[in-house]
């Protein structure tokens, strides 16, 4: 038996699958990777005295916790690999306790919208991950589906990338289940409001041009036919809107096959606080107000948004104009995506600890929930015997200060990450180790 164990890790917190709050436990891990067993106890590495020293990790007081699985990402290789590609972006996540991601289908080139498409994609990735990588298509249902897409995107506005046109209602019913959520209405009630030229450099002007009211359109087209073609579960990608809640809330007590995302983004800052000319926090929807912040930390809390991602989407300084100086970057031109992929975790336990949340309720918006989300539930999201051995062993008490953040301060520091038995990142052992242990999940 002894001879079948690649690594142990043991500690005073860990959280596996039948525990609330971390418990001291043992966590042994087989050669393929997978979690082998679980001991409701602290052992010694005298107890492993077959293993090598690196084999044998004492967690100590850290939290041992599945690793995160960030189920909205954007890798843009090939076609705009200077953006972000698999290599810069799965080293980013390992760095933040993210082990598996799903890439979504823009904004790379060609988009993921046919298998030819999608070989691309994959031929790009080869060689190149340090956390496992799943991918979403776009359009080819069917033959994309038995390639093993994890699901199905598309928009209900502009995407902002010609390669990636918008769908309408006709096609929303026979194509795609997950859903960027703005729509415009046809009649044009309600459309985004036009902003004066004056202070180009405003977010105020950008938060405006695209109201909670493209949301509610949106998000009562997808409830709609989500009750209507309840054979596949929809799903509501980024919610910023808190005033759309409560019809999600009517379609999910109506039995509608309807999930929801929010993002670390829209749980963190607010409108109010975003300066002159910082379009690094331009995105669609756009972060909002604090109160609509509040709102959307409720719907969580209480499990009518299911989990938690990033929406990485990154790009180069020139499309967020921060090669400008401040007052002269117009918020309205400036690429949309904010970039949280390695900040997840401590930006969303800053916030949650505030509120009294517990390590459970990180686990289940961070792993349990999208893992499910794209079909993964049975072998990732979870510290359990037979599982992938993805594993985050992180300091929830030590703090650091982030840039990209305004300069805030953030509780959670990540010690170590664990793809299937493998160590992809170790702090205190020069950060990411040299192998792309990652693997390619279709």
């Amino acid at each position: 038996m002894s001879s079948h164990i690649s690594l142990v890790i043991t500690g005073s917190r860990i959280l596996t699958s039948d525990s609330i709050d971390p418990l001291p436990a043992t966590i042994e891990i087989d050669k393929n990777g997978h979690i082998s067993a679980i001991f409701s106890k602290i052992s010694s590495f005298d107890s492993y005295t077959f293993l090598e020293k690196n084999q044998f990790i004492d967690a100590g007081n850290n939290v041992v916790m599945p690793g995160i699985v960030d189920t909205h990402v954007h890798l843009n290789e090939p076609g705009r690999t200077d953006w972000e590609g698999f290599e810069t972006g799965t080293k980013a996540a390992a760095a933040g306790g993210v082990t598996t991601i799903i890439d979504m289908p823009l904004n790379s080139i060609p988009p993921t919208t046919t298998v030819n498409n999608l070989m691309q994609k994959t031929d790009a990735a080869k060689g190149k991950c340090w956390v496992d990588v799943g991918f979403y298509g776009g359009n080819d249902l069917v033959p994309l589906i038995n390639a093993g897409v994890k699901g199905f995107k598309g928009f209900l506005i502009d995407s902002g990338v010609d390669e990636f046109p918008c769908v309408n209602e006709q096609d929303g019913q026979n194509s795609v289940f997950m859903f960027h959520a703005e729509m415009e209405l046809v009649n044009g009630d309600n459309k985004s409001q036009e902003i004066s030229d004056e202070i180009l450099s405003c977010y105020d002007r950008f938060h405006q041009s695209r109201p909670q009211s493209l949301e509610i359109n949106a998000i009562t087209l997808i409830s709609r036919l989500a009750k209507e073609y309840n054979t596949v579960r929809s799903h509501i990608v980024h919610l910023s809107a808190a005033n759309a809640i409560d019809i999600i809330r009517k379609s999910k007590s109506d039995g509608v096959p309807l999930s929801v995302e929010t993002c670390f983004h829209y749980l963190s800052l607010s409108a109010e606080e975003v300066p002159l000319g910082r379009t690094d926090f331009k995105c669609a929807p756009p972060v909002r107000e604090k109160t609509n912040q509040e709102k959307l930390w409720q719907a969580l809390l209480d499990g009518t948004i299911d989990f938690v991602v990033s929406d990485h989407s990154p790009c180069t300084l020139d499309l967020k104009f921060l090669d400008e100086k401040p007052e002269d970057r117009d918020f309205l031109k400036a690429w949309g995506g904010i970039s949280t992929l390695q900040f997840g975790l401590p930006v969303l336990w800053t916030e949650a600890k505030k509120r009294g949340c517990s390590f459970h309720n990180l686990t289940t918006w961070l792993s349990k929930n999208t893992a499910k989300h794209v079909g993964l539930q049975e072998k990732k999201g979870d510290l359990k015997v037979g599982y992938d051995a993805d594993i985050v062993i992180w300091d929830p008490e030590k703090t650091f200060e982030a840039t990209p953040y305004m300069g805030r301060t953030f509780y959670g520091v990540v010690k170590q990450t664990i793809v299937r038995g493998n160590i992809v990142y170790n702090a205190e052992n020069g950060g990411i180790i040299d192998t792309p242990y990652g693997d390619l999940l279709v």
